[in-house]
């Protein structure tokens, strides 16, 4: 069966595929509002751990969507959320048997309830797999330091292609860096080496 993972070349992305391909033939898919090259990076650690790749393009006004919101509530909750579902439809509208994502039990931010992923299931004819879903941070911590190198670091040193990467460039550019900083909290971000 194939499956479309919605990719970062994080951890969390990164683990979830690992648990598929088991079961799936697992396609990794970062979505892409061409507002930056970021992607490349998720390509090169799909490359790395072996996983076929793609882009999925997704509709700029969407992200410009997500930035008008996180600029008027002063945090980025809200419009990665809203870009994680545009996401996750673009992804459930393409041939796959199955798609999933890396959220986790204790993510904040995307997150998935069951009636969105009943939703998705049953206007797409798709089976949504969140595999991560019954895992905390620590969980995942301890998983991913058996099987993967990682660099961690805070958001804007670290390279990486999840949606926060082109949604930063995209306020940045409309409103000049400062905005960065005034919207989103300091935080780390991971990016894939190595899968061992």
């Amino acid at each position: 069966m194939e499956l479309g993972l919605l990719y970062s070349g994080g951890k969390d992305s990164t683990l979830a595929a690992l648990l598929l391909e088991e079961f799936y033939d697992v396609t990794l898919l970062t979505a892409h509002f061409g507002i930056s090259d970021d992607w490349k990076h998720a390509r090169e650690t799909a490359d790395a751990a072996g996983f076929e790749f793609e882009r999925l393009e997704c509709d700029r006004a969407v992200a410009e969507d997500a930035v008008d919101r996180i600029r008027e509530d002063g945090f980025p909750r809200n419009g990665i959320q809203l870009v994680h579902q545009h996401a996750l439809e673009r992804l459930a509208a393409r041939e796959f048997d199955a798609i999933a994502d890396g959220t986790r039990r204790d993510d904040r931010v995307p997150t998935v309830s069951r009636a969105q992923a009943q939703s998705l299931e049953d206007r797409h004819g798709v089976d949504y797999i969140a595999p991560l879903s019954g895992f905390g941070r620590s969980a995942v911590d301890r998983l991913v330091e058996s099987r993967l190198d990682v660099i961690v670091g805070p958001s804007e040193e670290i390279d990486r292609a999840d949606y926060e990467a082109e949604l930063r460039t995209l306020l940045a550019e409309e409103d000049g860096p400062g905005a960065i900083a005034e919207c989103f909290p300091d935080h780390d971000q991971t990016y894939v080496t190595k899968v061992r």
